[in-house]
């Protein structure tokens, strides 16, 4: 008996320099494209709860300005700026709950 699925073809994908020949799920295929952080956008290395935030819209920042506090596992971690710029927008408050990844302020 004859299976109603297509056939799959072989993809061809470039790893690390290397090509393989491989199936791709529907899942994979249908992913978000990757994108790339630009480096004015301060996200949360680590889920946790905003403690102190030391900045507001408008201020001028230099590298090494402390950002804010991100509390995470019982850890009071200091976000500190890594460029020099204007605060654009910050985009939590004292308090926030934040998962890892969420963008927590971005320069102009």
């Amino acid at each position: 008996m004859e299976s109603l699925k297509p056939k799959q073809q072989f993809q061809s994908i470039i790893i690390d320099n290397v090509k393989y020949k491989t199936l791709l799920t529907e899942k994979f295929k249908n992913r978000k494209p990757y994108e790339e952080r630009g480096p004015k956008k301060i996200v949360a290395f680590i889920p946790g709860i905003i403690k102190k935030i030391y900045t507001k819209k408008g201020q001028n920042i230099k590298v090494g300005d402390k950002l804010l506090v991100l509390e995470a596992m019982k850890m009071n971690n200091l976000v500190i700026s890594p460029i020099e710029g204007i605060i654009k927008e910050v985009k939590v408050q004292q308090g926030n709950r934040v998962a890892k990844e969420q963008l927590l302020l971005e320069f102009d």
